[in-house]
């Protein structure tokens, strides 16, 4: 019987995940498809030997308290992995764990294919990973075109399959959330961690309150990325004096793209959901709250500079959304910024019009599709 091993260490890729083990079952319907993943995998068929939960980490600080309880998963997935033996290894983004556990592989002589499904941001920092990953990998699926230039074909095939999210939101049927026609909506994305939230919310709180006191007609929308948040969320709502509760309602991260369609405005961490928010067309203000110290490494030891740091940015090569990284976050900057696009309609269109633009750059490819077709080609060789 055929087997195939996923891995999927946070939410976007459990999200890609879920399409693959669909496509990957109609490819092999007895196939045995085992790994990690969240939620929707696990409700897609995967036979799941660890959460995905497990390996939910976020900056440089939590990794290194999280170290001994990595450590432990990835002998433990090793040693199944090396007794299992499955024809193919397909790594879901999460680089830093992914690409060690790759190697350690590779240096046992594991007897299947290994890939990867999303490159790590190689032509941002890390360039030494490029030489390692083709030496380790037996096959590379990228989501931009552009990452197809950064290796050797001679050493490591390359597959553009396009970005997910360019087919998923062509093919979309939502309606969009219902909120009276009076109001305008802004919609809020503080995170899908524990720790985002604490970093990201209480900020957009107090903006959304000024904002607010400018201009009445507006109604927020605030996405929850897991329902076990909410409460969290309620308790901050409290503690920032946000008194016009019938003004913001909170929604599950499932109707993200309903919220989307009826957004004028976003405020949103720094993330996937950027590039969802570009490809709706929705005006958004990126924002990325991270400790000093994170701050300190990205900047001194890593030595991370960047001309832009949101997705779309980087996409377009030019600012589309305005970044508020860092430093740069802070209530007045956010509240500068959400207030030239409210006040502007000529703002707002002519930032929906470079989304427009920038969702031209994107093959829309069926990713999920051309990564099971080429899996069944690795294993047939």
């Amino acid at each position: 019987m055929t087997s195939i091993f996923l891995f999927a260490g946070e939410t976007s890729g459990d999200l890609h995940g879920e399409k693959l083990i669909l496509s990957l079952k109609n490819q092999f319907p007895q196939a045995r498809l085992f790994g990690v993943g969240g939620p929707k995998m696990r409700a897609a068929g995967l036979e799941c030997i660890l959460p995905m939960e497990k390996f939910q980490v976020m900056g440089f600080v939590d990794v290194f308290f999280a170290l001994p309880r990595l450590i432990r998963q990835f002998f433990r997935l090793r040693k199944t992995l090396l007794k299992e033996k499955p024809d193919v290894v397909l790594f879901i983004d999460y680089p830093g764990f992914n690409l060690a556990l790759a190697k350690s592989l590779y240096k046992r002589a594991f007897p299947g294919k290994i890939c990867h499904y999303i490159c790590p941001s190689v032509w941002a920092w890390g360039k030494k990973r490029i030489p390692k990953m083709e030496n380790i990998l037996d096959q590379l699926f990228v989501i931009f075109p552009f990452e197809t230039n950064l290796f050797n074909p001679q050493k490591l095939p390359v597959h553009y399959v396009g970005h997910p999210l360019v087919h998923r939101i062509a093919a979309d049927s939502s309606t969009p959330i219902d909120i009276h026609p009076q109001y305008r909506v802004v919609a809020l994305f503080p995170g899908s961690r524990e720790k985002e939230l604490l970093r990201n919310f209480p900020m957009q709180l107090r903006v959304a309150k000024n904002l607010l006191n400018k201009y009445p007609d507006l109604f927020f929308v605030v996405s929850v990325a897991e329902p076990s948040f909410s409460r969290k969320l309620d308790e901050m709502l409290r503690m920032q004096g946000f008194h016009a509760r019938d003004r913001i309602l909170f929604i599950e991260s499932s109707q993200n793209a309903s919220l989307m369609k009826r957004s004028t405005l976003a405020i949103a961490k720094s993330g996937t959901n950027n590039l969802e928010l570009a490809l709706f067309q929705v005006p958004t203000v990126v924002t990325y709250g991270i400790s000093p110290l994170d701050l300190f490494i990205a900047k001194n030891i890593l030595r991370i500079r960047l001309p832009h740091y949101c997705i779309v940015n980087i996409i377009a090569e030019k600012r589309i959304f305005p970044e508020l990284i860092g430093p740069h976050f802070t209530e007045k900057t956010l509240f500068s910024h959400a207030d030239r696009l409210l006040g502007s309609p000529q703002a707002l269109q002519e930032c929906r019009e470079k989304c427009r633009e920038m969702g031209k750059l994107l093959e829309n490819k069926h990713p999920e599709q051309e990564i099971a077709k080429t899996i069944k080609s690795l294993i047939s060789q």
